[in-house]
């Protein structure tokens, strides 16, 4: 399980996903490194009525008293906050998720170009052998984006479309949401029981939640 993941919030639709995932990882007691971009702020007042101050202080202090209770640790940094220890080599997080994943951003991050922290860290996650993972929200796709996709995979990166199943038998949203967010938590090897699992038997399942 790792100690530390950057999580990115960016412009495309699919904002709960990201959400549910910070909230499941401080759950888990990670140390979660929060980016986020203008486009972010957008998506997250519209899809989920929520406020991204766009003062990085702002949103630290708002989401750690929102999730107060949980074990994990939160820092928020700027988009040119170029001090922060996910934009070197010499400090990356164990992990990176970027979820929602834009197009845009999918693509300045399989063409290099780092103008930005959350394409810099990516850049950095990438070049360290780290894990980094996308969770590109965008239909249908062009030849542009799936070309973008086999770079990034070529390259190391998980692609990781929140396509949720319906095996499980979800009764609302958000057990879809947990789903796809289910398939996040794997992939960076953090314990979790938000959904049951397929071959399990329901009396052998804990209830939806973190393990």
């Amino acid at each position: 399980m790792p100690d530390t993941v950057c999580l990115a919030f960016t412009g495309a639709s699919g904002m709960p996903y990201g959400v549910r995932l910070l909230e499941c990882l401080l759950a888990a007691g990670c140390r979660v490194q929060l980016l986020y971009s203008q486009a972010a702020q957008i998506v997250a007042r519209q899809e989920m009525g929520l406020e991204l101050p766009a003062r990085a202080a702002d949103l630290r202090a708002t989401l750690r008293e929102r999730y107060a209770d949980l074990p994990g640790t939160l820092e928020v940094y700027g988009r040119e906050e170029w001090f922060a220890p996910v934009a070197s080599g010499s400090n990356p997080p164990d992990a990176m998720v970027i979820c929602p994943c834009s197009m845009g951003t999918l693509a300045a991050v399989a063409q290099g170009l780092a103008d930005k922290l959350i394409e810099r860290a990516a850049d950095v996650v990438l070049k360290e052998g780290r894990r980094l993972i996308l969770v590109p929200r965008e239909t249908p796709l062009s030849a542009i984006h799936l070309e973008n996709m086999l770079r990034l995979a070529r390259a190391g990166a998980v692609i990781l479309p929140p396509n949720p199943g319906f095996y499980h038998h979800p009764q609302s949203v958000d057990a879809l949401i947990d789903f796809v967010v289910a398939r996040i938590l794997d992939q960076l090897r953090v314990p979790h029981s938000l959904m049951q699992r397929w071959g399990a038997t329901a009396a052998g399942t804990e209830a939806p939640g973190l393990a």
